[in-house]
C-alpha cells in the first residue's frame, strides 16, 4: 500500500495547538495520530472529527474538557491530520474506516468512553458504539447522524458533487465556509497543514461519496447499527446547531428511537456546521451533561 505521511514541519507553530503528538500503529502498519490529554485514570472523552478536518477542530474543547475532569483522546482518522494517508482510493471505504478506528480503540484499550462526534465523526463513532457498546458510557452528538439510505439533502448533494469534480479543494476555506464566526488566516492554514499536496487530499475528496444516502453499499451495515442503537440505553444527548443547512433537524431521527435519549437535556447550540468552532463551550457543557446523567444512573 502506498502511504503518504505529512512531514512534521507542516505542523510547526500551529496557532492554539499546544498538544504533543502521540501515535499508535494498527494492523497493516498504519500509524494513527491522536491527542491524549488529562489524567490517565479520568473518564475518557473520545472526540471524533469528520470531513475534511482533523483533531485541530477540537482545540477549543480539549483544555476545558480536561479542566472539567476528563481525559480527552482525539484521533485523526486515517487519511486525515497527522495520521497516515493511503494514496490509493481503493484503500478507503466506510467499513474500513470503522475497522481502523476500532483497532485503534482496542490498541489503547479505551473503556467507559463518552463519544463526542460531529459530521463523519458521527457516522464512524455511532457505528463503533453499535459494535462495542460495552466500551461506551454515553454519547454527545452534534451535526451528524447515521443515514440509512434516505435521499440526499440538496445542500449535501451540492457538496458531494463539489468534492468529486472541483479542480481545487481548498480545505481551510471549506471549513471557514461551514462556520459562523470568521476564521483567521492562521486557523485556515492549520486546517490546510495536513494536506500539502494534491495526492494527500485523496480521503478528504472521497469520503462524501461514501455517505449512505440513496442507494449505497453501506446501507445494510447502517440498519444493523441502528438495530443496536435501538437497544442503547446509556445517556445519549443531541446538541445540534441552529445554523447548519445539512444536518438541521437531524436530532429528530434519534429522539425516542435511541432509548438513551429519554430524559436527557437536549439543547440547540449556536453556530454553523463546524460547531466546535462556533460554540465550543456549549459542546463541552453537553459532554458534562452526559457524564452527569451517567453518574445519576449509576447512583440510582
Amino acid at each position: 500500500m502506498r502511504v503518504y505521511r505529512t512531514p512534521d514541519d507542516c505542523f510547526a507553530g500551529l496557532t492554539d495547538w499546544p498538544f504533543a503528538p502521540r501515535y499508535a500503529e494498527i494492523a497493516g502498519g498504519l500509524r494513527v495520530h491522536y491527542v491524549d490529554e488529562g489524567a490517565a485514570d479520568a473518564q475518557p472523552v473520545l472526540m471524533l472529527h469528520g470531513e475534511p478536518t482533523w483533531s485541530y477542530l477540537y482545540r477549543h474543547m480539549i483544555g476545558p474538557a480536561v479542566r472539567a475532569g476528563f481525559r480527552v483522546v482525539a484521533p485523526d482518522l486515517i487519511g486525515f491530520g497527522r495520521s497516515d494517508k493511503p494514496l490509493d482510493r481503493s484503500a478507503y471505504s466506510y467499513a474500513q474506516q470503522v475497522a481502523w478506528m476500532r483497532a485503534w480503540i482496542e490498541a489503547l484499550d479505551l473503556r467507559n468512553m463518552i463519544l463526542v462526534c460531529q459530521d463523519w465523526g458521527s457516522l464512524i463513532g455511532l457505528r463503533l458504539v453499535a459494535e462495542m457498546p460495552e466500551r461506551f458510557a454515553g454519547v454527545a452528538l452534534s451535526n451528524g447522524g447515521l443515514p440509512e439510505g434516505q435521499a440526499a439533502p440538496r445542500a449535501f448533494a451540492i457538496w458531494r458533487a463539489f468534492s468529486r469534480y472541483s479542480p481545487l479543494f481548498p480545505i481551510g476555506r471549506i471549513v471557514k465556509a461551514g462556520t459562523k464566526r470568521p476564521l483567521s488566516a492562521e486557523e485556515i492554514a492549520a486546517y490546510d497543514a495536513p494536506f500539502p499536496t494534491r495526492a494527500s487530499k485523496v480521503a478528504a475528496r472521497i469520503y462524501p461519496s461514501f455517505v449512505p444516502l440513496g442507494d449505497n453499499v453501506a446501507v445494510p451495515d447502517q440498519k444493523l447499527a441502528w438495530a443496536a442503537l435501538e437497544r442503547f440505553d446509556k445517556p445519549f444527548l443531541c446538541c445540534f446547531s441552529d445554523g447548519d443547512p445539512i444536518t438541521r433537524g437531524g436530532d429528530a431521527l434519534f429522539l425516542g428511537r435511541v432509548p438513551g435519549t429519554a430524559g436527557m437535556p437536549h439543547r440547540t447550540l449556536k453556530g454553523g456546521h463546524f460547531i466546535q468552532e462556533d460554540d465550543p463551550a456549549g459542546f463541552v457543557a453537553a459532554i458534562e451533561a452526559v457524564a452527569s446523567a451517567g453518574r445519576g444512573a449509576s447512583a440510582g
